[in-house]
């Protein structure tokens, strides 16, 4: 019998850690680190230690002081450094994840290339741009409709598409190459090589860089700070547990890769489906291959079918607080804010469009690669000097997680760990990869900037216009603490008229 004060169910330290480990981890990227051999663990370390940590460290601590409030990224950076800089990370987040889905796809059209049993078809088939293009298009619109039908069942789904189409491959792998190794196989990887790259060749980095989109959305974890027993405690433990399994998984995918493709053969899109095919060539068990093609397929439909509407209801529910036309805050019967997947819906075709002008099908899901980590990078530096920024500007905050137990030190290393590391990532990004053919410099870096300058002015035009009307009535969305102070101010001026340049502290007036 409920006895109506049961406690609530507290997750725990492993299950939060492998929580963080199926929302991070993909197998999509692997070949674009494989190509660097054994010095491919150097940059999954650093970048864990630089990015991926910090994320969710400093995610949390947000996470844990805004739980009951609406916005997520938008309620961090927009607490620091005001409205205008908060509607920034938020759109940023969003358009991030447009960008992303062509080139997941883009992995999920290849692996659907691969369930054939010829290998010089199939491997054709996967470099056509315009069947790429085709699949791409058609399988994100089927998504769209769907997603327009309401999301509930979904879920179930999302759980059997990370298990079937990443966990159980990512294990399959590394085992395959075990047994490969423990059997007389030759290794393609040099495993003589240096552990430390050649740090003077940059264009070598750009690649690497790659490795922080690996590992973004970390953040994501902060919101189940609240679920764990003895958080200040067991947190922090679920995070090291959850990053050394990610790293693991990761290198040791790598170098499976690496060990049966040699390092000239690798190609971003298409290699892993390769080096599952050689493996399964070797154990004489070829009927395999398109049995994993499909599991990849499927992990990585799943996954889209997912996200399509996720991402999208975060700036959905900042417009409705009046940062959006009420054009993009119209939804349909089902609840769905049908206007804002459209219009995602049309910027995922555009961006699909960039297959007939690139060269390959690797240099556009490079290029679109590279796109999404400086938008994305972007928002991780707002989040890191944000976090800094709250320290002083809300120093009597309720921190229910804390990084250090008393001081503002750890915060500041933490912090600007992540804040450095991403803006590393950023620069480098930036830089043709000399290990791929991107066609046109001038069309890499016309891609990447002006997308940057357009993606970032854009909510900066769009709050410039916004309208008082475009508030919605039923929006409940919480006022800022700086609100909530100078209206506290604003009403002691009116009682104390004596007195009427008091204010509180922390209560600095924002854009």
């Amino acid at each position: 019998m409920a006895t109506g004060t049961s406690k609530a169910i507290k997750l725990g330290v492993f299950t939060l850690a492998i929580m963080n480990v199926t929302a991070v981890v993909s197998l999509r990227g692997l070949p674009a680190e494989a190509v660097y051999g054994l010095s491919s663990a150097f940059y999954y370390l650093f970048a864990a230690v630089v990015f991926l940590i910090p994320t969710a460290l400093v995610a949390a601590e947000l996470a844990a002081m805004f739980q009951d409030k609406q916005g997520g990224v938008f309620r961090w950076v927009g607490e620091a450094y005001g409205k205008k800089l908060g509607f920034l990370a938020i759109w940023l987040q969003w358009i991030e994840s447009t960008i992303w889905y062509p080139t997941v796809l883009t992995f999920g059209a290849v692996s659907l290339a691969f369930i054939g049993m010829n290998d010089v078809h199939d491997m054709a088939l996967a470099s056509n741009r315009y069947y790429s293009l085709a699949v791409v298009l058609i399988i994100y619109w089927i998504a769209t409709f769907i997603s327009l039908k309401g999301m509930g069942w979904v879920g179930k789904v999302s759980k059997v598409g990370g298990l079937v189409g990443t966990i159980i491959p990512a294990g399959l792998l590394i085992l395959l190459a075990i047994i490969y190794l423990s059997t007389g196989g030759q290794s393609q990887m040099d495993f003589h090589g240096s552990f430390l790259p050649d740090f003077s060749k940059f264009d070598n980095l750009v690649l690497a860089a790659s490795i922080f989109l690996f590992y973004a959305g970390m953040e994501m974890g902060g919101i189940h700070v609240k679920d764990v027993e003895n958080p200040s405690k067991n947190y922090p433990k679920a995070v090291f547990i959850g990053s050394l399994i990610t790293v693991v998984i990761f290198v040791l995918g790598t170098f499976s890769l690496g060990i049966i493709i040699p390092e000239k053969d690798i190609n971003l899109t298409q290699s892993l489906l390769v080096g599952f095919d050689n493996y399964f060539k070797y154990v004489h068990a070829s009927w395999l291959s398109p049995i994993i093609a499909i599991a990849l397929a499927f992990g990585v439909l799943a996954g889209v079918l997912t996200w399509v509407a996720g991402p999208s209801k975060g700036i959905f529910a900042v417009g409705k607080a009046g940062y959006l036309p009420p054009f993009f805050q119209k939804t349909n019967n089902n609840g769905v804010q049908k206007n804002i997947l459209y219009l995602q819906g049309i910027a995922v075709t555009l961006l699909s469009l960039l297959f007939v002008v690139m060269p390959s099908v690797q240099s556009f899901y490079q290029i679109l690669s590279q796109l999404t980590v400086l938008l994305y990078l972007i928002m991780y530096m707002l989040m890191f000097s944000g976090a800094i920024y709250l320290r002083y500007n809300m120093k009597k905050a309720n921190r229910p997680f804390r990084i250090g137990k008393k001081g503002n030190g750890l915060m500041w290393f933490i912090g600007g760990l992540g804040f450095c590391g991403s803006l590393l990532a950023f620069v480098l990004s930036f830089i043709p990869p000399g290990q791929i053919a991107v066609g046109s410099n001038a069309v890499w870096f016309a891609v990447l900037i002006l997308g940057c300058v357009i993606v970032v002015a854009a909510p900066f035009i769009i709050y410039a216009v916004k309208k008082p009307s475009w508030t919605d009535p039923d929006s409940e969305f919480e006022p800022f603490h700086w609100e909530e102070a100078n209206v506290t101010t604003d009403a002691k001026t009116t009682v104390t008229p004596s007195n009427p340049t008091q204010t509180n502290n922390s209560s600095t007036p924002k854009a």
